[in-house]
């Protein structure tokens, strides 16, 4: 159903499935699947594709260009899977020429009120972002992440999968998959355990994972500590996926426990 003061560019591609509340907007290079749901006072606009199954709550802001000084309106994109919930004064950018020209957004993801994903943004699947959360641009969140309210997430930051980010805090490092990380600037706070026993992972892999970790931040030396690992901790497929992120291409150094020292 379509509500009469819903305005909808005639060159949109919408499926006959989809709901549309009052004034909301939807512009010319819009394609939306079957059943999402966009309730009152949304602008979905830019060259943005939406899957199955999204539901958009009032104010939220959709495909608009990117907050880049170097974007000079050229055609870049959004790409939304299905199944996630958008909720109020969420907003959400296009990519830019220079990063790529697509922001990407996974599958039923939470992104909560007030919370914000700039341009050329890769977020995965079932990450839910708290309100008032704002990620910058080029920056990669894996899937199962959870960031806690009002957390700024700086430009080419990478969070790994099942990591948790606490409330208010301030992300400009790396933060290794399954970690738990917090601090005006950041620090890792140990394992994300309860993330992991959520998704049924096996008592004996999370030891593993918590003694790996303990020998990787022992010191800040972390090439050596990597190369010292127990053929234990890397057979292990937890610990495995760590390592692959600590050593991939990154623009941002890797966040570690806090030390003094």
């Amino acid at each position: 159903m379509i509500h009469k003061t819903a305005i909808i560019d005639s060159k949109a591609k919408i499926s006959s499935t989809v709901e549309v509340g009052p004034y909301s907007v939807i512009g010319p290079d819009v394609e939306i699947d079957d059943d999402v749901i966009i309730q009152s006072h949304v602008l979905i606009t830019g060259l943005t594709k939406i899957g199955k199954k999204n539901i958009f709550y009032p104010m939220s802001s959709i495909g608009s260009d990117p907050q880049d000084l170097k974007y000079k309106g050229e055609k870049t994109s959004l790409i939304i899977g299905d199944g996630n919930t958008i909720r109020e004064h969420v907003t959400i950018n296009t990519g830019t020429m220079q990063g790529g020209g697509i922001t990407k957004v996974g599958n039923n993801n939470l992104i909560m009120i007030g919370a914000h994903i700039a341009h050329d943004c890769i977020v995965g699947n079932n990450v839910v972002m708290a309100n008032d959360s704002a990620i910058a641009g080029h920056a990669v969140i894996e899937d199962f992440v959870i960031i806690g309210a009002k957390c700024g997430i700086q430009q080419f930051v990478r969070i790994g999968k099942l990591a948790m980010i606490g409330g208010m805090t301030g992300v400009s490092r790396d933060v290794i998959p399954y970690g738990v990380s917090t601090g005006n600037r950041n620090f890792l706070n140990g394992i994300n355990v309860i993330g992991l026993r959520r998704i049924k992972t096996e008592n004996k892999d999370i030891l593993i994972l918590t003694e790996a970790y303990k020998e990787i931040f022992k010191n800040k030396s972390l090439n050596n500590n990597l190369s010292e690992l127990n053929n234990k901790y890397k057979d292990n497929h937890l610990v495995e996926e760590v390592i692959q992120f600590i050593n991939k291409d990154k623009k941002r150094p890797i966040c570690t426990p806090y030390s003094e020292q």
